[in-house]
């Protein structure tokens, strides 16, 4: 039995690789399913497409999507099955939480919910021992086309257990890794998928888990071994939960690692002597999700009860302990002014950081806000057909126009060029030539 995975590439290439199928891969791999990957950049031809899977000959394929790999994962698998009759599952979060859509769209036979690992490998056996036919409800988490939403199964319950990600699935370079430490987030921001898998899994108990010490050490210590590590990017949603255990890894990864490592965390689990911690053993980056300027915005739209001083504060601390500060900003949410679009631009200003990233709000299927968004009619009749870009809004909201939106987004690349050509003495020739504009905030999101 082999299974194919393709990674879609939605605008460009440089983005991270989708971290589940890594996992998927090392656990059929484990349990003695071949498996092969391959990266369908944006400007590969459907000829090329069909060499590629002609090559590697799969008897499953599957893709793992976001909503921004959507559009392009559509149209690589309705060319791959209008030549080859190879069945296909698609997982992820926009898959997940689309289910109904993705299904009803040429070529999709299964949608896997949640984690993909045990109902992939389930998939592959019953193709292998009883052939295309699955019936509706046969597998749990797999919802079959034609068929109904079904049955959960409990999450992956010890970590630990899982094998580590097959890294050739992540197209890592130049000895930079990637590294995940849990799974879960106990946060209830409306405008982020993270949650919507702890809603999924609502029933089964407290959906975060995290990894051992030794289990996430042991990993690291056999990719120094087989590779060299120059440099690891953790890409927690929240590095920064459960105190004691990040002290404790930074005591242990400190003394027998010590390489240079950046993180995701939220001002609301650091202190100054975590930061310390932190960058005592390595860390010389920390992104920090700001969202917005209005502590009304936060508080009543994103469920984020944190004041500005919070985030000078801890920006303070953390460029005093030596790690350098990236913000993510956003735009257009439901709800938001250009009043509170001006509290935001003057915040990101006041917290002058290294770099900062911005967004317009895109509402992801699942996320509170996209419920929002759809009850109160902001979403247009043919969203699902629209890219989720985070350059321009597809919302019609009440209080902000598509062109404020527009307006503030060049307000916030015009201050972001005004802060590197200050740094730096840079020209705006040379800011263009060296892409310091709202292409290179989106970076600044995957580490």
């Amino acid at each position: 039995m082999k299974v194919l995975f393709l990674e879609c590439d939605a605008e460009r290439s440089w983005a991270v690789a989708s971290i589940g199928p890594a996992f998927v891969a090392a656990f059929l791999r484990r349990h003695g399913v071949e498996v092969g990957f391959h990266r369908v950049t944006f400007d590969m031809t459907d000829e090329q497409i069909r060499s590629v899977v002609r090559e590697h000959d799969p008897q499953l394929l599957a893709l793992s999507m976001t909503t921004r790999q959507w559009l392009r994962g559509r149209d690589v698998v309705r060319v791959v099955r209008r030549a080859f009759d190879i069945p296909v599952i698609a997982g992820g979060l926009h898959p997940t939480f689309s289910a109904p859509e993705v299904l009803a769209h040429e070529g999709f036979d299964f949608v896997c919910l949640g984690e993909g690992e045990e109902v992939t490998l389930d998939l592959c056996r019953w193709l292998e021992q009883r052939g295309r036919d699955v019936p509706d409800g046969a597998i749990p988490n797999l919802w079959v086309k034609g068929g109904e939403r079904p049955k959960l199964r409990p999450p992956f319950p010890n970590l630990d257990e899982m094998p580590f990600m097959a890294r050739d699935l992540l197209d890592e370079q130049n000895g930079v890794y990637y590294m995940v430490t849990q799974r879960g987030c106990p946060f209830p921001c409306t405008y982020c998928a993270a949650r919507t898998y702890a809603d999924l899994y609502e029933g089964f108990g407290d959906y975060g888990r995290r990894r051992s010490h030794g289990n996430v050490l042991d990993e690291l210590f056999l990719l120094e071994r087989t590779g060299g590590v120059n440099y690891v990017i953790f890409l927690d949603d929240t590095f920064t939960i459960q105190r004691r255990w990040v002290l404790e890894f930074c005591r242990i990864y400190g003394e027998k690692l010590a390489k240079p490592f950046s993180l995701h965390a939220r001002v609301e689990t650091v202190s100054a002597d975590v930061l310390k911690a932190l960058a005592k053993a390595g860390c010389n980056q920390i992104t920090y999700g700001v969202e917005s300027g209005s502590v009304r915005v936060r508080r009543e739209v994103m469920r984020r009860p944190v004041t500005n001083e919070r985030f000078k504060d801890v920006f303070k601390w953390t460029e005093d302990a030596g790690i350098r500060v990236t913000a993510n900003f956003m735009m257009g949410l439901p709800g938001e002014t250009r009043d509170d679009l001006e509290q935001t631009l003057t915040l990101c200003e006041e917290l002058d950081v290294t770099d900062f990233g911005y967004f317009v709000f895109y509402p992801y299927p699942g996320t509170q806000l996209f419920h929002e968004c759809l009850e109160k009619g902001y979403l247009p009749q043919n969203y699902y057909e629209l890219p989720a870009n985070h350059r321009e809004s597809i919302l019609r909201l009440p209080d902000l126009t598509r062109e404020d939106i527009h307006e503030f987004y060049d307000r916030f690349t015009a201050l972001r060029q005004r802060i590197y050509a200050k740094r730096y003495g840079w020209t705006l020739e040379e800011l263009t030539a060296k892409g310091v504009t709202a292409e290179l905030s989106e970076s600044a999101a995957v580490g």
